[in-house]
């Protein structure tokens, strides 16, 4: 054992460089860093849902495609285990907002043992709409899960499309 040892001011010199945050980079600091993150993450998941949406409510945050061409705005929603009543489709002004909630409940009994398990989860999504799109006409399907729905564009929009050749340089 040396002094060197002994004496607390000595042994700065054999400490790792401090980082640009002013910490130094020791192993217990390094594993803190990484489970602040690991808590920041997650919270910031449960607010904006588990799919990392802003514009969904809820854990339960389904995945929307939206796709356009020249006659129609074509949206599809996965709902899997869903039911039509529990969906709903409502246009306003320039958005489409679908709502729904999912409600699982399942229940078992067998000699001696009770099961029952619960889970429910609420969600909308709110779809920005171009102008042009004829709401009186849209139409809503829901097929093995997959939420479809059609708006079709007015006549209107669909004349103001030009197409600009494209030619090698």
């Amino acid at each position: 054992m040396q002094i060197s040892d002994l004496i607390p001011w000595g042994r700065d010199k054999d400490r790792a460089p401090a980082t640009s945050e002013g910490r130094y980079n020791s192993p217990l600091s390094i594993l803190q860093r990484d489970i602040n993150k690991v808590f920041q993450d997650f919270w910031g998941q449960v607010e904006n849902g588990l799919n990392g949406r802003t514009n969904s409510v809820g854990i339960f945050g389904p995945s929307v495609d939206v796709s356009e061409n020249d006659a129609s705005v074509d949206v599809a929603v996965e709902l899997p285990g869903m039911a039509e009543d529990d969906i709903d489709v409502s246009l306003s002004g320039d958005a489409m907002t679908i709502r729904g909630e999912k409600k699982v409940e399942q229940e078992e009994k067998r000699k001696g043992v009770y099961m029952s398990e619960r889970s429910y989860g609420a969600f909308y999504r709110t779809i920005p709409l171009p102008p042009g799109v004829d709401t009186d006409k849209a139409e809503a399907r829901f097929k093995h899960g997959v939420l479809t729905v059609t708006l079709p564009k007015t006549d209107e929009a669909q004349s103001k499309i030009k197409r600009i050749p494209v030619k090698a340089a």
